[in-house]
């Protein structure tokens, strides 16, 4: 195996297609086509982790962070960010990172939190707008059984729980060929007619280019006529955060003990307690302030996520609980995701948890 064949399979877990915009996700050291001797996950990349890489003998390190954040414009060691990716290239060790990708996936960073709490009921707090594009094109109408199932081979025509989803409507084809043309129906020079099926199927956006390639070589046509656009239908299973329920509603200092236990985390700061049951949870694993809004839109009895500052708790305005656990404590069982799903996908080579705690807060 090499580098690449392990991002293929992160990358079907977290496109980065649905990465923020703001983010540096992707293969950010090394070469993707390098010898694979073993991958280390770890939430960052610091330099002990790096000599963890190395002793594990791992020349990939999958790391949810990102540790190259912001342009680099002198590699002089005098940073930490700038030792690290100078200790990687020495030791020829790639790293690659996920961070927002994850973040937006449904079975991501949000969804290892709910597991952990034992959330059911599980929906997307805040759906990331303008994932679904829709295909339009046209085909004879004897070889649209053949195009339509490719393009489902590909990926298109899934929506929710149904697959195979598609809209066919029935018409007359025209078309013209110039000297220069060699139509696979009809003759240059002559206006053709033909019976023809016009085919819509929408998909994800990360896999146009699947799309487009599956179409072109599946069409008969020398010239394919088809349209992409981008739809603003709004995604089941991609975007921030997640809101699930209890089946047993709990009161706020139970479930507060229940979630420092079961989320490993020192200290919880909340916002003022509403002496109201927990039942309706929403979660946003790293900084969340800027989904307290939507928190409170989906009726949510708490709103989990860590980095508020202090103007952010007065906006739980008694009508919902507010709970900062961390920024590492809240994202801490992600690379225990990573390396149960890679473990799946590659079983002979070593998938190796990093043991290096990185949290750089400390409670005293």
């Amino acid at each position: 195996m090499i580098v690449q064949d392990v991002i293929n399979h992160i990358e079907a877990l977290s496109p980065l297609a649905y990465a923020e915009n703001f983010d540096n996700v992707g293969l950010l050291v090394g070469d993707k086509n390098s010898k694979l001797t073993g991958v280390l996950v770890t939430l960052d990349t610091l330099e002990t982790v790096v000599d963890e890489a190395i002793e594990s003998n791992c020349n990939l390190i999958v790391s949810f962070h990102p540790i190259i954040f912001k342009g680099l414009k002198k590699l002089t060691g005098k940073t930490y960010v700038e030792r690290v990716v100078i200790k990687a290239l020495k030791n020829n060790v790639a790293i690659y990172a996920m961070h927002t990708a994850l973040d937006n996936s449904f079975i991501g960073v949000n969804a290892m939190i709910c597991e952990k709490l034992g959330l059911t009921n599980r929906k997307i707090l805040i759906p990331q707008p303008q994932t679904i594009k829709k295909l339009i094109t046209f085909v004879p109408k004897n070889e649209a059984e053949t195009l339509r199932n490719a393009l489902f081979e590909a990926g298109a025509g899934s929506i929710g729980n149904y697959s195979h989803c598609s809209f066919n409507t029935e018409g007359i084809g025209t078309y013209n060929g110039n000297d220069d043309s060699t139509p696979t129906k009809g003759k240059k020079g002559e206006t053709h007619f033909e019976n023809e099926t016009q085919i819509s199927v929408i998909f994800p956006k990360h896999l146009e280019s699947n799309i487009i390639k599956t179409l072109f070589n599946t069409h008969s046509y020398e010239e394919v006529a088809y349209e992409v656009t981008t739809l603003e239908n709004t995604n089941q299973h991609i975007g921030m955060g997640m809101i699930g329920e209890f089946e047993n509603d709990m009161s706020e200092n139970e479930f507060l003990n229940f979630l420092k236990n079961h989320m490993n985390t020192e200290c919880i700061r909340h916002s003022k307690l509403l002496h109201k049951n927990i039942k309706k949870v929403a979660v946003l694993g790293g900084s969340g302030s800027f989904a307290i809004a939507a928190a409170k839109a989906a009726n949510a009895d708490i709103f989990i996520t860590a980095d508020l500052k202090y103007h952010d708790f007065f906006m739980a305005d008694n009508q919902i609980l507010l709970a900062d656990i961390g920024h590492y404590e809240s994202e801490q069982f992600t690379k225990n995701l990573l390396v149960a799903y890679l473990t799946k996908k590659i079983t002979n080579f070593a998938i190796v948890l990093s043991r290096t705690n990185t949290n750089p807060v400390k409670y005293f």
